[in-house]
């Protein structure tokens, strides 16, 4: 979708958006609106019960010798919380309700309320964020009649703070285009993205200027990731580890660490899955997309940052060569596991992943994100991600950047009596610990892996694809989950 930012007064043809705040008056664009269609777009507030409540949507067909097809009338809620995740869910709200129409444009003439927390600018770049993000398809697969196609090409934001405005959208456009290649990631077949093809997609980031370099699996059993390759070792396609680096930073300043789980199918192996559970997991490696989301978005916005993501990838099958439960594998740490589930895999790719990543870029933190457990839907549902972390101060700005840009976290406990669950008999650890506290447990294992280094495991069951009720932000399966928070984190904190 063409984004343009303009000054206020050159409605063109399309629909026109103005704003309406919830119990307040018509006031600016609106009102100017309301007296052209004499008065028409006040009667039809009071006809269908228009209040203006947050992400509210009314439309109504222009009069003749408009230059604008319609009138959309956008719900901003109470001016005194309209912040920017608001601003994007209207917008994403008006936009939604425009793509299952014609319109080949549309204009947002919507001027800030005064009681509003947000500059002009913050405003308009947000508005077209939402727009954006709500925009997203993916349909490659997919023989679109004409009547179905998306017409929508064009958004235009008139503010008064256009050049503004365009400074805040030149890294909001980078980070929408990031999610975007997340949630494709997620979204293609496994047929297509097995973990060769997600690691050459990866080296595709060297035209941003990140460094990338893939290992096979003989470079990984050289360095002993006996437990990333006995994942896949009972499939047909080989595993990978594909590792890029951003230096956007100071020359040898300690860079920051994000790890992905990024299992391309998961069959459960020999401990195989029930086929309605094995549904859907083509998205087991969404906390691998997510981070290669976020380093397209460092790069693409040249953020001052030396940031590393490092992604395990594997295919999770069952064959004569799978791995099988009461196998011991041991791990690049030189701890030993028993494999009492094979279902239990994802934490296996992320034990080497995590090791590699402390021992050779020795980082100021490590945040894995990887969609791991079951428990956690129980424990969350699909509004928050879990989050168990070593650190309370990342903790915190985790929590904090995930508030502001609307992918919540919930922090859950760790400690010794969850992490005696997973003590073996035979070995140094078991690779699950009962049915209990399956989240806690999982994330225990993992920080056996850490050696102290400042960390945090996200585990994004719940989140990074979404079989329910579809978000006005992420109107397709895979929902792009952790680049926005993970992006939030670096520049608030972690950037020169």
């Amino acid at each position: 979708m063409q984004v343009s930012f303009v000054t206020p007064g050159t409605t063109g043809p399309g629909a026109l958006v103005v704003g309406v705040t919830a119990g307040g008056p018509l006031v600016g664009a609106a009102a100017r609106a309301n007296r052209e269609t004499g008065g028409a777009l006040k009667r039809a507030m009071d006809v269908s019960r228009f209040t203006g409540k947050a992400a509210q949507v009314l439309e109504v067909l222009a009069p003749h010798g408009s230059k604008a097809s319609r009138i959309v009338l956008m719900g901003l809620g109470k001016a005194d919380r309209l912040d920017t995740n608001a601003v994007e869910r209207a917008a994403a709200a008006v936009v939604g309700k425009l793509m299952s129409g014609s319109e080949k444009r549309a204009t947002f003439a919507i001027d800030v309320p005064p009681r509003a927390k947000i500059s002009a600018a913050a405003f308009a770049a947000h508005l077209a964020f939402g727009a954006v993000l709500c925009s997203y398809r993916f349909d490659v697969y997919r023989k679109v009649k004409d009547d179905e196609q998306q017409t929508l090409k064009e958004l235009v934001v008139e503010t008064k703070a256009a050049a503004s405005a365009r400074k805040i959208w030149s890294d909001l456009s980078a980070l929408a285009e990031s999610i975007y290649f997340a949630r494709d990631l997620v979204n293609e077949p496994a047929n297509v993205l097995f973990p060769d093809e997600f690691a050459k997609r990866a080296t595709g980031l060297a035209k941003l200027g990140v460094k990338v370099d893939v290992l096979d699996v003989p470079a990984m059993k050289k360095l002993g990731m006996n437990a990333l390759v006995g994942v896949g070792q009972g499939s047909a396609h080989d595993s990978r580890l594909a590792v890029m680096q951003w230096n956007g930073g100071r020359k040898g300043q300690q860079p920051v660490a994000f790890v992905g789980k990024g299992v391309c199918f998961d069959t459960g192996g020999i401990s195989l899955k029930q086929p309605a559970p094995m549904m859907g997991m083509k998205g087991d490696m969404g906390g691998a997309a997510a981070v290669v989301g976020l380093m397209r978005t460092l790069a693409a916005r040249k953020a001052k940052v030396n940031a590393v993501g490092v992604i395990g990838l594997v295919e999770n099958m069952p064959d004569g060569k799978a791995q099988r439960p009461n196998d011991i594998v041991k791990s690049m740490s030189g701890q030993t596991i028993e494999i009492l589930n094979t279902d239990a895999e994802g934490r296996l790719v992320l034990s080497d992943a995590l090791w590699y990543t402390q021992s050779k870029f020795k980082p100021k933190f490590m945040i894995d994100l990887a969609t791991l457990t079951g428990a956690i839907l129980i424990a969350l549902g699909t509004e928050h991600a879990g989050l168990f972390s070593n650190n309370d101060e990342l903790s915190k700005r985790i929590m904090q950047a995930g508030r502001e840009e609307g992918e919540p976290v919930w922090r859950l406990p760790l400690g010794d009596a969850y992490d005696r669950a997973i003590r073996s008999k035979i070995a140094d650890m078991k690779n699950i610990g009962g049915p209990n506290a399956g989240s806690i447990t999982a994330a225990q294992f993992l920080q056996r892996f850490v050696n102290g280094v400042p960390w945090a495991h996200l585990d994004i069951a719940g989140v990074a694809w979404q079989d329910g009720e579809t978000k006005p932000l992420s109107p397709s399966w895979a929902t792009g989950w952790g680049v926005r928070v993970l992006n939030r984190l670096v520049a608030d904190h972690y950037e020169n």
